[in-house]
């Protein structure tokens, strides 16, 4: 069962077969958003989310990175990273004629809490190398 549907600018049709989001600063108690602080959220979550699908291909999506204009603080300048971060489960045609699919993980993150579809979907999203990335699989 499909949550969503989508076209990469490859032109492969891609399902949206699982996803989850959640608040990228959720959880952040004291400081503030920056490079620092950031880092470490984009490297937790990326290892996070490699644990929860080790016997599948995983690819991150680099965050666009924002900086208000704001004064720098004692840790730097206020960095903001895209205020949710998601996790899906693509399926789509094999890569190989011989098999029955082909599946990758991909996390990213994005400014607002929906399901991406069509055109809904970031460029970075719609941009990924599906081919190179996404691995086959035997039903």
């Amino acid at each position: 069962m499909s949550v969503s549907h989508m076209v990469l600018s490859s032109g492969r049709r891609i399902r949206l077969t699982e996803f989850r989001m959640s608040s990228t600063y959720e959880g952040m108690l004291e400081g503030y958003p920056c490079k620092r602080v950031n880092d470490r959220k984009v490297d937790w979550l990326q290892r996070l989310t490699e644990r929860a699908f080790p016997s599948l291909p995983v690819h991150f999506v680099p965050p666009s990175r924002e900086y208000p204009d704001e004064p720098a603080r004692a840790f730097g300048p206020v960095e903001v990273l895209p205020s949710v971060f998601c996790v899906g489960v693509f399926d789509s045609s094999a890569l190989d004629p011989a098999m029955d699919g082909s599946t990758l993980v991909v996390a990213w993150f994005q400014a607002l809490p929906e399901i991406p579809a069509g055109e809904k979907a970031t460029l970075a999203l719609r941009g990924i190398r599906w081919e190179e990335l996404a691995q086959d699989y035997e039903l």
